[in-house]
This record gives structure tokens, sequence and C-alpha cells, in this order.
């Protein structure tokens, strides 16, 4: 890497499934809580507030609040900014006991018709009997799921209702005859012969509730009870922010992965999406970081001659390319990041920071070299890049060869 590189070690994203809060979805991107309490402490300041312009699981967020550091997060994930919100909220004990008692009793006492699954136009495979033999829920499975969905429905606590719907989203895979592996999901093995039951939704949705009531219990005081969230493209979204002492994220890698596709489950199941038209909105909202729907790749103005000679050479290889849209991608992809970068600016703090978990990739053997590329972009955007921290090195894909090759590194960033 030819860029300014600071040797210093930091936490690598160490699985956190375990923690408070952070067991209630396992969330296959997470970093752990301590690369957040390392970095704000790389700062030479204590911040009063910090942005995270890819919330994701609420690792930094949730961190900030319990270091008293008033958060502001944005997500485009709907299903995944319910997550954020119900980790980040102040709950009455008292009242979420009585709406979880509820919620299991009209469960109990519903009756679901299941000819209002086609209503809502899952996708075929959704429900047995699925499509060619094959579906991801088994029917009375399915049908209790949704009875469970509709109770909480009725919850008139906003914050209790959140919370309810996302401890049903984080049954819905285990629940499924599928498993989220890779770049997307799979089908157990055997998966015909070890289906779930509706007393294995029931059973799984109640000790959901326990761990969150106990870590509720244990650890709903913070700090500081205070957050924003923007729900909505980071892109533009982060226009809103109020002043930021620290902006702590980690975006989507450039590695034509469209982490949608991970949450289609719970999405569709909750009733964040309803139709197709909806998932493509929803992706188109993401940044351009995947090749997995049509969209307008165009980039061109940005200063970096790196990123210039980057695609240059991708685009040599585009007839080696599993898809010709990857160098125009790479291009989309920084002018994304930049304009992110350049929207956040106004509201930086002067002696404020950006810190950034950024990760290389490579296509026909010509690497994509995040950091390199940010360091030159940095003035045109208003920012001096002070360090490239590594973090860890990360595999290329299995057609690459599947070596630690790529660097996954923090990048920190400050208003010139």
């Amino acid at each position: 890497m030819s860029g300014l590189v600071d040797g210093g070690a930091m936490s690598s994203n160490v699985p956190s499934h375990n923690l408070p809060f952070q067991r209630w979805y396992r969330f296959k991107e997470a970093f752990s809580p301590m690369l957040v309490v390392e970095a704000i402490n790389t700062l030479g300041f204590w911040p009063s507030t910090c942005l995270d312009c890819f919330g994701g699981s609420g690792t930094t967020a949730l961190t900030s609040q319990f270091l008293g550091i008033a958060p502001t997060t944005i997500e485009v994930n709907p299903f995944l900014a319910d997550l954020i919100e119900a980790k980040l909220s102040t709950y009455d004990r008292a009242s979420l006991v009585d709406d979880y008692a509820a919620v299991i009793d009209r469960a109990i006492e519903t009756k679901i018709d299941l000819r209002s699954i086609r209503f809502e136009q899952w996708p075929a495979t959704m429900v047995e009997p699925g499509l060619n033999s094959r579906w991801i829920f088994p029917k009375e499975t399915f049908r209790k799921i949704l009875g469970l969905r509709q109770a909480i429905d009725e919850i008139v606590s906003e914050t209790n209702r959140r919370l309810m719907r996302v401890l049903l989203g984080s049954i819905l895979v285990d629940m499924s005859n599928v498993v989220i592996s890779g770049k997307g999901r799979r089908y157990r093995g055997s998966w015909q012969s070890t289906q779930k039951s509706p007393e294995d939704a029931m059973r799984a949705f109640q000790s959901a509730f326990e761990a969150a009531l106990v870590d509720i219990t244990l650890h709903g005081k913070r700090q500081s009870s205070d957050y924003m969230l923007f729900r909505g493209d980071a892109r533009t979204e982060v226009s809103k922010a109020r002043s930021i002492d620290i902006a702590l994220f980690s975006p989507p890698y450039p590695n034509s992965f469209d982490y949608t596709d991970i949450y289609n489950v719970e999405l569709w199941v909750l009733g964040y999406i309803k139709s197709r038209d909806d998932n493509t909105q929803l992706r188109t909202s993401t940044l351009r970081s995947h090749v997995q729907i049509h969209r307008d790749m165009s980039w061109e103005g940005l200063n970096s001659k790196r990123l210039k000679k980057t695609v240059a050479a991708l685009s040599a290889k585009r007839a080696e390319l599993w898809n010709p849209q990857l160098p125009d991608m790479v291009g989309a992809y920084f002018a994304d990041l930049n304009q992110i970068l350049t929207n956040m600016r106004p509201h930086m703090n002067p002696d404020g920071a950006v810190l950034m978990t950024v990760g290389d990739s490579r296509y026909s053997g010509v690497l994509v070299d995040v950091g390199d590329i940010l360091f030159e972009l940095a003035e045109g955007a208003g920012y001096v890049c002070e360090a490239i921290t590594p973090i860890r090195a990360m595999r290329t894909s299995a057609q690459q060869g599947g070596e630690r090759e790529l660097s996954e590194d923090l990048v920190r960033l400050r208003p010139a």
C-alpha cells in the first residue's frame, strides 16, 4: 500500500454474538465493540457525538451509548434499522412483559388463513409446497410464525412492538430449511427430515424474548440514552446529521456482494417488503458495491490516479470478468463514498475525525486498494488522510484462490 500507513495493530472483527444485545440477532458482518473502543481511544480527545453512516447491527451506536457519546446512525435496510433502534431504546420492563404475554396468548388463539400468503406476493419458494419440491418454511410452522407476527402487530407500544418484531426476525432462519452462507442462502443438508415444527417456533421466540429481557434488565441503563436514527440511503441521509465529533463506520466492501440478499427472509416474512418492486427499490438505495441489479454506474470526475488506473486495468480484462459491469461498479463505489464524505464535511467538528473500516477486493488479478484510493480522494472531499492502519488479512474469493491476500484497514481522516 503506497498511502500513509500506521503500523499500530487494531482488534479484528472477532465474533461478538454472545454479548448482551448483540445476541439478539446473529449479524454476519458485525465487528467487535472493542474495535469501536480502540478506535475512539486513538483520537486524542473524547467525542460528544458519533456518526455511523452504515448502522448494520448497531455496534457503533450501542457502544457509544455505553461510553456516554450521543450516537447518530443511518441504515437503509428497514429490518436492520429496527434492530438498531430496538437496542438503543429504553424500556418499561413491566409493560414489556405484559405485551409479551399478550402476544403469546393471541398467537395460540389465532388461526391464519394460508390463502393470505399469496396476498403478500411471497416468493414461490417461501412456504410448502414451494417450487420444484423446495420450500423455505414448512406450512404449519409458517402459519405459527404469521400468527406471532399478527399478534405483534397488535401491540400498542411502538417501542415494544419493534422489539418483538426484531426478536421474531431473529428466529426465522433457524426455523427455516435454509442457512445463510457465502453470498446467499442454501438449503440445509437433509432438510426434509429436520424441518422445524410450530412448537419449535414458539419455544425459539420465548428463548429470544427471555434473553432480551435479561439484557434489558441488567444493561438497560447506559451513560447516554440519547440517539438519532435516519432510515434511508446514506448518500443523502448523511446531510441530516447533527454536529459530528467523530464518524466511525464500515461501508460495504466493493466485492459485488448485495447485502440485501442475506436478509430477504426477514424482510419478506416480517412485511418490510411485499413485492419485487419493493425489493428493487431497496437495492437501488444501497451503495453501488454490487451488480445484482442494473442501474447507473457513472462516476467520472473523481481525482484519484490510482482509481483511474484500477478501473482501466479492470476494463482491459472486461471479457474475463464474471460480470462486465464490475469495472464501472468499482468507479461508482468510490463516487458514492466520496459523496458521503463530501456531504458529511459541513457537519464535522473542525477538530473531529472520520474513522472508516474498509476492505480491499480483487478481480481477475487486479487489486482494488480501497485505502490508497481513499487517501487520494480525501483532499477533494475536504479532508486529510492521517493514517491507514491494517486490521487483518482477508481471503480472496474461491475463484481468486481463497488466499489471505486482501487487507482490511482502518482509514483515519481529519477535516482539512
